[in-house]
């Protein structure tokens, strides 16, 4: 399982996606999103605007990555 950093409170899905380089734009994640295909803490998340906080866990096409403070 990968790591993101962030120095903020949280971070929105979309942003973090690309912060952890499994999209090239906000335009790619909004697509992957809203058609189902990222998890959130193991659920299917469709919300591009969703807000993670550290200990929180995405997936897409079988990476995980967790949200941490940094």
């Amino acid at each position: 399982m990968r790591e993101i950093q962030i120095k903020d409170e949280f971070i929105k899905l979309g942003q973090a996606m690309k912060l952890a380089s499994l999209v090239s734009s906000g335009v790619d994640a909004k697509f992957i999103i809203t058609d189902g295909y990222v998890k959130v803490n193991g659920e299917v998340e469709t919300r591009r605007g969703r807000k993670l906080y550290p200990g929180d866990v995405f997936s897409y096409e079988g990476e995980e990555v967790k949200v941490v403070c940094g």
